[in-house]
């Protein structure tokens, strides 16, 4: 089954404040219709890239059976860290950067690499506010979250 995912962290601008992340997951039935899950939540003390890390593990660990899937994020660094051989090399060097520093957020790039286990997971970047509606979307999402309003959790729409 071929699905799309996109996903959208908010770091709303300071790191002490609230924060939140929205995926949108899409994908068309065997009926030919097509299918969305919308996802967003809240978090505090954190930062962009974590959020867009904790939306693409979200999107995936949704996926219940084998998918071809496109995640669409609009963090260069993620797409970066998966098309650019990043984590190859940081596992390699034991989650260790090129200058010695470790790298940030292991655990989550770890848990990133066990939801993409079953997957065929490809990484498209969107630059972030560029009028692409799925993008658009996803920002709504984690906007609303850092505001703290409107969380949704496991809705599906049809």
């Amino acid at each position: 089954m071929k699905v799309s995912i996109f996903t959208d962290g908010a770091a709303r601008g300071n790191p002490d404040g609230p924060g939140g992340y929205g995926v949108v997951i899409r994908y068309v039935a065997p009926s030919g219709q097509v299918h969305e899950r919308e996802y967003s939540n809240g978090y505090k003390k954190t930062t962009n890239n974590r959020m867009e890390l904790m939306a693409a593990i979200r999107g995936l660990e949704s996926l219940n059976k084998p998918c071809e899937v496109d995640l669409y994020s609009d963090s260069k660094y993620l797409v970066d860290a998966f098309n650019q051989h990043w984590i190859e090399n940081w596992q390699k060097k034991n989650w260790v950067k090129s200058d010695k520093k470790p790298v940030k957020n292991v655990d989550l790039w770890k848990a990133l690499l066990r939801a993409m286990e079953m997957h065929q997971v490809r990484f498209i970047w969107v630059k972030g506010h560029d009028g692409h509606p799925e993008n658009e979307r996803c920002d709504k999402l984690a906007t609303s979250a850092a505001d703290g309003s409107n969380l949704l959790d496991d809705v599906e729409l049809t």
